[in-house]
Order: C-alpha cells, then structure tokens, then sequence
C-alpha cells in the first residue's frame, strides 16, 4: 500500500480535515465498546453518499479492508478494524431527510443518534420504537448494522421489524436502493438480508424507518424479589398466559446496589432482583391487566409490588435501567457484557448457572436482562490491570453462551457476533449453514474487503489476524482470535 498516494486520493474525496492518518489520531478508534483493540490505518469522515461511494471505489481498487463505524456503543467488535485499512466514521451524516407523518415514516441519515428521532416526533405523538440502552448516544446506522434491540421489543420488535428501505454503497462502490416507503416490496428481502449483516455486505448511507404512534395510557410497576429464581419464574408465568407486556426488564441484587449508589432510582438496596414491568394501550385494558400482573408477581413470592404514580417517577425507574452499564464502573473499571438468549423457561436454570460461573472464576457478574423474551446481559466486572484476568473472563463468557446453546437458545439477541462470537457460530450452525452464509458474504463482497474477520468462524481470504487486549499497551502479548 502506497499510504501518501492514499492519504492523497482521500483528501480529494473529503478534504484534508475530514482524513486521519497520524497514530495519535487513529488509536482514538482503535475500539468500540468491545474489550479488544486494533489500529485503522486511516479514519475518514464523509459527508455525503457520493462520499462514500468514491472512498469505497478507492478501497476496492486498491484490495484495503473498509470498516463503517457509528459511535462505536458496539459490544461484540463489529466495529474494530482486526486488518486495518480505512475506517468510514458516518458520523457527519446526521441529518433528518424528511418526516411523513400522514404515513408515519422518517428517513434518516446512518449518524442520527437513535433516541434524537424519537425526540423529533415526540409532539406529534409518535416515537421509534427500538430503544437500544444506548439510545442516547447510538447511532441508527449502526443499529441497522446490528439488528439493535431494546428494553421495548418484547412488543415491537427490533430494528429488523422498523427498517422499509435502505441506499446501500456495495463492495465495488456501486449506490442502490432497497425496499422503499410501501410496507413490503416484491421480490428477494434484501432489506432484510442487510439489517443485522455487521457491516459485511454495504454501507447503509441512507434509512428509511416505521414510526409507531404513542399509546392512549402508558403504566410502569416494579416487583420486588428476595430470590432471582422467583422473579425468573414470574417472568415465565406471565407470558405463559398470554400477557405481552411492552418491557419486561429483570435486575439482579450487584445491579440494584450499583444504580442505587448514582442514580437514586428508587429500587430496595436489600432485594435480590426487581422485575420493571410495563403496559400500554387503552386505560380500560391497563386497569385490567395491572391486577393480573400484580397476582403473578405475588404468587411468585414478590415482597412488594408498585406502579409509578407519576411521569417522574415512571422515567426515574427506566433510567435506573438503563444506567446499569454505566453505574458498574463504581464497582470496577471494566465491563464485558454478554448477549446470550434463551426460552424464558428457562430463564431461572440459566440465571442460576451463570451466577455458578462467577463463583467458580472468582468474578462478579452483575444479571440485567430483557427478560421478556429470554435476552441476558450479563456484566462481567474485572480489571485488566491484573495479569489474566481478561483472559479468564473471555472464558467465561464463552462458558455463558454455551449455557444459553445448551438451553434451547442462541449466542446474540441484539449486540451482533462481530470478533466475539464468531468462533461460537459452530454451536449453532453446520458447515452448510455457514456455507450458505460465506456463499451471500462472496456474491456481495467477492474481494473480502468489508468488514473482514467478523460474523464468520475464521477471517476468510485474509492473514491470521491480531488484536490486542484491553490495558496491556504495544507490546507482544495478544490474543490470537
């Protein structure tokens, strides 16, 4: 790679702000929120569509790695450039194109932080229903390239289930549109083939979302347990009789006193998980459905049950929630969180295993989970500072994904496979399977340039590659993925 003659072409793409190539500069994107590191060698910052194209046509001449990035909340190193090459940073694309109300529909650019669209149509009574924990600073595009979730796809869905169209830059540069503003298109789901493909396929440059109109009456309650098998068990006994809650959210006793120290959410420090259960709709199905939660929660042994009497209190409970991941750097600097899913029967069994694990490693897991349909996060807490203990807690996060395998389930429910799970994907699939998967990856990308070293076992058509782990500098020592 001729890197002047590079860093030239670039700049006559973006200008010569917009293009990084200094080693002070890049190592700022050397990692999302994954616990491993790798260097681009150029970090560009586009503007436009026709940006993109050009920057891609350029990489696709010259056989260098390309990998798109949003606000790097990522969890599974979709966004970490394991062969280096050119980073695409969509940031600059954050513009609201247009919101049709009369069919409820908005189309945004990839670097629209996720909860700013929600605030846009807010007055209109509308929202965007994915509400990854992140919202406040996540992308859309980079959602898209996740298939994100949330706290509220128990009743909505996940990003997959809003997204109508999408322009999507191709390997070769190429700029198309698929699916549209009618609510299905003919022909093969490439929409759907897009979302949730990691950045592997296209670069997303342009989206087309469903908004979803604001229920009548909206309700929160919080349960509280002295056993996690108890609120595990109220969870399943609730949408075993036909109850589809719009958020059903479990938090373990590490997570509640975490919170608690930083938010004031107002959970009991002494409980051993809170459910956070939600309802919506008309008020006449709420104030019927509100009891019957409440009995389940109570046969299940819950020592108190509450609904929030005001707005106030109702977002102070969801922001205790959401600042799980934050509120554990109380506790210890790093965080490796997992993405496990399994049937909600489940659930207590699979919880109870987990919590076995970090007796068994010697480490604290902290348990959040969108319970409502089986998704777990647990937190790994550790240090890299002490010799071994990353690699013990890459471990046993292997050991809690095999759990949910083993149990029916699956090894991501929103966070992606990325460089983290991708030696997992066997669990899961057989040789056809992936087969199948590198035939897509090869029809879209033949030269291998987009994203490579994510989704599949082994990085395909490319060197062994290296990333190094959290806290231990330049020097030799790695782990080999």
């Amino acid at each position: 790679m001729n890197k002047p003659e590079i860093i030239k072409q670039l700049e006559s793409i973006v200008g010569r702000e917009n293009v990084l190539f200094n080693k002070e500069d890049v190592i700022v994107y050397e990692q999302d929120a994954f616990v491993m590191r790798a260097i681009p060698d150029f970090v560009v910052f586009p503007s436009t569509t026709s940006n993109v194209s050009e920057i891609v046509k350029l990489a696709n001449r010259e056989g260098i790695p390309i990998v798109a990035r949003g606000a790097g909340t990522g969890i599974s190193g979709g966004a970490i450039p394991v062969a280096g090459g050119i980073m695409i940073s969509l940031t600059k694309m954050n513009r609201i194109l247009e919101i049709d109300l009369n069919n409820r529909l908005a189309v945004v650019e990839p670097g629209v932080v996720n909860l700013e669209l929600t605030k846009v149509v807010s007055p209109y009574g509308l929202f965007y229903a994915p509400d990854p924990s992140s919202q406040m600073v996540c992308t859309l595009g980079g959602n898209v390239a996740e298939n994100a979730g949330g706290i509220h796809c128990i009743a909505y869905g996940v990003t997959t289930n809003h997204v109508l169209g999408l322009e999507v830059v191709l390997p070769d540069g190429e700029v198309v549109e698929l699916g549209g503003k009618s609510l299905d298109s003919p022909g093969y789901d490439l929409v759907g083939i897009m979302v949730g493909s990691e950045g592997t396929l296209g670069i997303v440059t342009k989206i087309i979302l469903r908004l979803t109109r604001r229920a009548e009456a909206i309700g929160t309650m919080i349960a509280i347990f002295d056993s996690i098998d108890d609120a595990g068990q109220t969870v399943a006994d609730i949408i075993g009789n036909g109850i589809i809650p719009t958020a059903l959210e479990m938090m373990d006793a590490l997570s509640i006193r975490a919170v608690e120290e930083v938010i004031h959410a107002g959970y009991p420090l002494d409980a051993e998980a809170v459910l956070l259960i939600e309802l919506e709709g008309l008020n006449e199905i709420l104030s019927r459905s509100f009891p019957l939660v409440k009995d389940f929660c109570i046969k299940n042994r819950a020592r108190d049950v509450r609904i929030a009497e005001t707005e106030i209190e109702r977002e102070r409970l969801w922001k205790g929630r959401k600042s799980v991941a934050g509120a554990i750097g109380k506790i210890a600097p790093n965080q490796y969180t997992q993405d496990g899913v399994v049937p909600r029967p489940k659930l207590p069994e699979v919880l109870r295993k987990v919590i076995e694990i970090g007796k068994n490693r010697s480490l604290l897991i902290a348990n959040v989970a969108h319970a409502g349909d089986g998704n777990l996060h647990p937190l790994i807490l550790f240090d890299p500072r002490h010799p071994g203990e990353l690699e013990r807690v890459i471990e046993a996060g292997g050991e809690i994904l095999k759990l949910c395998v083993d149990a029916g389930g699956t090894i991501t429910g929103e966070h992606g496979v990325g460089i983290e799970k991708n030696k997992y994907m066997s669990w899961l699939f057989s040789e056809a399977d992936l087969k199948a998967m590198e035939i897509i990856k090869d029809t879209f990308d033949p030269k291998g340039i987009f994203n490579p070293g994510k989704i599949f076992p082994t990085p395909k058509g490319c060197r062994e590659l290296r990333v190094r782990p959290i806290g231990i500098g330049t020097g030799e020592k790695g782990i080999w993925i």
